[in-house]
């Protein structure tokens, strides 16, 4: 089955993401990259590449025709917001276009014209300034998910080839982890984990090594008591549901490449537990991934990078691998395999 067509945020328009959408389409063959198009404004584009000397046709169309120009020009689906920004200088003015294009990549997506979202960083402090009112992108595409009911859950995964892996808690003080860090948290964490492991990932039987949160996993409620009190039983709760749950298990020991080859993912409790192996693992080629949404989305692992935007040195490695993630776990939900 060819893969079909993937639905790319502008993301911050001052930051490296559009530089980042010329260079992934240029990459296009030698990468194998599956067809995307860019909700964006293409005269932007078209500036930013004479800017950067790159040879990309930017061709503004619509849904059904982007799949057919993609060989030969970067499909831009137009926004109705024109952006008109210098690269490395982030304008609040700038965020109806941003919200605009996430909003119409994900409307796309679940209305079947896309097959999954790819999204361009943003950065939350020039959206704040404009009065954004969701904590982050995450946040937002789980409002838009929720179509005016409860919002789904959405857990984040850090993907490369060598390591899946999940932080329960993500970006809070690590002084306020260990009262958010609930039973119930963690096993509603891990059963999204394994749902989708499966239903996107194509694991029959995924296997979740779950960290515990104090040095040594609390070393027997000597470092602490979280790990018996609270880590331990969402492991037992997720075995009764038949999930192959283990752990917990050290931090500083689950992550060395033998112990990797036992588990399909791992459930780490905080976030630099879980973004420190898989920053140094693949730093360049890291996807982020969310988890517990009705559509895929995939992410590169990386920001705005406002400092080296519109200078011609950022790299396309991270987005290259978020396209090529999001088109393989499209082809599993679709039930083709890989």
């Amino acid at each position: 089955m060819p893969p079909r067509l993937l639905a790319l945020t502008q993301g911050d328009p001052a930051g490296i993401g559009p530089e980042l959408t010329l260079l992934a389409w240029r990459q296009r063959r030698e990468a194998a990259l599956p067809p995307f198009a860019c909700l964006a404004d293409p005269e932007h584009l078209q500036r930013l590449a004479q800017k950067l000397a790159l040879d990309v046709p930017v061709m503004p169309c619509d849904w059904r025709e982007a799949p057919a120009l993609f060989a030969t020009a970067l499909p831009v689906i137009p926004l109705h917001h024109r952006v008109e920004v210098e690269a490395g200088r982030p304008d609040p003015r700038t965020a109806p276009g941003t919200i605009e294009s996430i909003d119409r990549a994900v409307a796309a997506v679940r209305d079947g014209q896309a097959a999954a979202l790819v999204t361009n960083p943003i950065a939350k402090s020039v959206l704040y300034a404009a009065g954004f009112a969701h904590p982050g992108h995450t946040e937002y595409l789980a409002h838009l998910a929720a179509d005016g009911g409860p919002a789904p859950l959405p857990v984040m995964l850090l993907w490369c080839d060598a390591l899946a892996v999940v932080p329960v808690t993500i970006h809070v003080p690590l002084s306020a982890v260990p009262a958010l860090l609930t039973t119930e948290l963690i096993v509603a964490t891990g059963r999204i984990v394994a749902a989708e492991l499966t239903s996107r990932f194509g694991v029959a039987k995924p296997r979740l090594a779950l960290s515990g949160l104090n040095p040594h996993a609390g070393e027997g409620g000597a470092l602490g008591k979280e790990d018996d009190a609270v880590v331990a039983p969402a492991i037992a709760q997720l075995k009764a549901e038949g999930i192959d749950a283990r752990g917990p298990y050290p931090a500083d020991t689950m992550f060395h490449a033998r112990a990797r080859t036992g588990y399909d993912a791992a459930l780490a409790m905080y976030h630099d537990q879980a973004l420190i192996p898989i920053k140094t693992i693949a730093f360049d080629e890291g996807v982020n991934v969310t988890l517990g949404l009705p559509f895929i989305r995939t992410s590169p692992d990386h920001g705005t990078a406002f400092d080296i935007a519109g200078k011609g040195v950022a790299r396309p490695d991270s987005l290259c691998a978020a396209l090529r993630l999001a088109a393989r776990m499209a082809t599993y939900q679709d039930g083709a395999g890989a």
